[in-house]
């Protein structure tokens, strides 16, 4: 039955089409109403996703056996700021 609606509305659309310009190319009303109702479905969809990320509890526990790192000791070149010529 979805074939018998299609072929109503297109009679119903084909005398509109006639008296635009014929060399010009426009999306029509099709193309706004499938145009909407995807940025509906993706304003419907950042919505949930921003629901669903509120109610995310993301507390980070420091971990026992973890340590920090220390800073190495600085060697020879560390302590005057000079290095040794390369011997090569």
């Amino acid at each position: 039955m979805p074939d018998m609606s299609a072929s109503l509305a297109l009679t119903h659309f084909v005398p509109l089409a006639k008296e635009v310009d014929e060399n010009k190319v426009t999306p029509g009303v099709l193309g706004f109403i499938v145009f909407a109702v995807m940025a509906l479905a993706v304003w419907g969809l950042m919505k949930s996703m921003n629901r669903q990320l509120g109610r995310v509890d993301f507390t980070e526990e420091t971990d026992p056996k973890a340590t920090t790192p220390e800073p190495e000791p600085a060697g020879p070149a560390g302590s005057g700021g000079k290095t040794s010529p390369a011997k090569g």
